[in-house]
């Protein structure tokens, strides 16, 4: 009588680059990417417009942005929980459709009260993607392609941002705030076909029922990792400077001493295709000087990017914003992948606190960076920013030390050679 073999099937190989798959992966989290960025900050050129359209106050006008982002942080957590039930790819999938139906009728609130719940709604919506796609690219890609893989998604995110500002300048300039969101929603709409077509069916994913105490249980677990704390805060603060940045930037280009017309404002963003770049080449830059050593770079080109912002040149002021891109762009990608690196339980419940501190960070950013320019002017916008450098200069050190005492001490330890 044969025998029976019992050897468990070999799981599938995960991707990597020239691997069948992984360039279709990566293209669908790309225009994935475009359309979070573009659906998520697209009020955000457009303030100065939305200002005298509806009659409110910049401070008024910028809780269009902040309710988007804070809505994203509120439900990035709750939303990763129904990807480990449900799937990452229908979880992204779901996100996108209904963000994009709540972006077609964004253009046609009757009111800023109306505009920010749209918003906010909005937000939430996409926050099934972020930590969703985190989570799909640590089950399906190899470990040494992860950064690379996730930067290409960030990536996608800085195209998103630069396309949707730029696009909604001169549309805005042209035919009205209104019909430049409009356009955001169609462009998005595309965006959202593509993702589906090519979005390669999960081999990695294992469904998990859903325990509201596991769930309490497992984000307690993170909440409690010393190095998961650091990195959601880094995240944080890299963000409240990028928020509050281009939250406040197109009223400076749009006033004094500039007086900028709306397109050209929006034609500054061009600037963030110095984010697909760096996200792009962040594997290169850890690879040579180390997570810690590439959080220290990224954090200071920012910094320095910030004080060249001060030069009343358009000139100096688009070479800050070239630093402060590249600077944000690279620490994110570094943080968000340490994450991913970091936990190999519930992945997405890590990233989706990570989104979570990310988007708070945002939202935080663009509040106090507008209420900071409208008392005290730019300088004390770049104030904020480099209060929140300092920060991530602090959590950073405290890091290195860390590991530095560490290894002293398993040194000591170690047996004579």
């Amino acid at each position: 009588m044969a025998s029976v073999s019992t050897v468990a099937p070999a799981a599938p190989a995960l991707l990597s680059p020239g691997r069948p798959g992984y360039r279709r992966l990566s293209l669908a989290l790309f225009v994935a990417g475009i359309a979070t960025f573009a659906l998520l900050y697209s009020t955000q050129a457009l303030l100065p417009a939305v200002s005298d359209g509806l009659r409110v106050s910049p401070g008024d006008a910028s809780w269009t942005v902040a309710a988007a982002t804070g809505g994203l942080a509120v439900a990035v957590v709750p939303l990763s929980a129904l990807s480990e039930r449900f799937g990452r790819r229908s979880m992204m999938t779901a996100s996108l459709v209904v963000a994009v139906a709540v972006g077609l009728a964004v253009p046609f609130a009757p009111n800023l009260a109306v505009l920010i719940a749209l918003r906010a709604v909005q937000g939430a919506a996409l926050a099934g993607l972020p930590a969703s796609a985190m989570a799909f690219l640590a089950e399906e890609v190899e470990a040494g392609a992860l950064v690379s893989a996730i930067g290409l998604f960030v990536a996608g995110n800085s195209i998103g941002g630069m396309s949707g500002r730029i696009f909604t300048g001169w549309i805005s300039q042209a035919w009205g705030w209104r019909a430049a969101l409009l356009a955001v929603g169609v462009a998005a709409v595309a965006c959202a076909v593509i993702f589906r077509v090519m979005v390669p069916k999960a081999r990695n994913f294992t469904p998990r029922q859903l325990s509201p105490r596991g769930f309490g249980r497992t984000v307690g677990e993170h909440l409690a990792n010393p190095l998961l704390l650091r990195l959601y805060a880094i995240g944080a603060l890299f963000m409240v400077v990028f928020g509050g940045v281009y939250t406040v930037i197109g009223y400076r280009l749009s006033g004094a001493p500039f007086s900028l017309p709306q397109g050209i404002v929006g034609s500054v963003f061009v600037v963030y295709l110095v984010g697909t770049f760096a996200s792009a080449a962040s594997g290169r830059v850890v690879a040579r000087l180390g997570r810690r050593g590439a959080l220290y770079a990224a954090l200071c080109t920012t910094a320095a990017g910030l004080l060249v912002t001060l030069v009343d040149s358009i000139a100096a002021v688009i070479a800050g914003l070239v630093l402060i891109t590249a600077g944000f762009f690279t620490g994110h990608s570094v943080a968000s992948s340490s994450v991913s690196r970091t936990v190999t339980q519930a992945r997405a419940q890590a990233s989706a606190l990570y989104q979570a501190a990310y988007y708070l960070g945002s939202s935080a950013g663009g509040a106090i960076g507008a209420a900071a320019f409208h008392s005290a002017g730019w300088a004390a916008t770049v104030g904020m920013g480099l209060v929140a450098m300092a920060g991530v200069a602090g959590l950073t050190l405290y890091g290195t030390v860390g590991a530095r005492r560490t290894e002293r001490r398993a040194a000591r330890g170690a047996p004579a050679a």
